[in-house]
């Protein structure tokens, strides 16, 4: 893939997760918020979608970004083969994540005001190698440092540009 592909396929990617973005139930105290879960095999084609997620969109007061990897969490090893058919035999979904990619449409919480874990710990727990976001998170309910704490902890940000406007709107349905 060209430089030019790569782009637009980043861009793609983070259009998908906006399209989870905007499945969530609006809340005047949170964020709308999308995220998807991609791999690639090798570097000439797309990368395969994992899973995908939206804040609320499992029990409990939930967010986009655990929510993909409880999804990618609960699969068996056969669902897993069937998703990404090139894996060595005897591959984790842990082993997966490792070589994973997280596009989310908003920087991913470092605090969280019901006292749940943050996202940016979760990512990094997950050993993601690299974060796509498409906009900062506001100081709307805490200050996040989200961006900071990933690359901290040796995940690559990556800031995709042009969706800034859209992700904000999305995000903020319902306030």
């Amino acid at each position: 893939m060209s430089s030019s592909e790569q782009s637009e396929c980043h861009v793609e990617m983070l259009q998908l997760a906006l399209e989870e973005a905007q499945k969530c139930t609006p809340s005047p105290t949170a964020f709308c918020v999308g995220a998807v879960i991609t791999v690639k095999v090798d570097s000439l084609s797309k990368p395969i979608i994992l899973a995908t997620g939206y804040s609320r969109e499992l029990e409990g007061n939930t967010h986009a970004e655990a929510n993909a990897l409880t999804k990618i969490r609960s699969y068996s090893k056969e669902e897993l083969h069937q998703l990404v058919p090139d894996l060595p035999q005897g591959a984790t979904v842990e082993d997966v994540l490792a070589q994973a990619d997280i596009y989310t449409t908003m920087e991913p919480c470092s605090v969280r005001t019901s006292g749940l874990a943050p996202c940016a710990n979760a990512i990094v727990m997950a050993r993601l190698r690299r974060c796509f976001i498409g906009v900062g998170e506001p100081d709307d309910f805490v200050n996040c440092e989200g961006a900071q704490r990933l690359k901290d902890a040796g995940v690559e940000v990556i800031w995709v540009k042009g969706l800034e406007d859209k992700c904000l709107e999305v995000a903020r349905a319902g306030h």
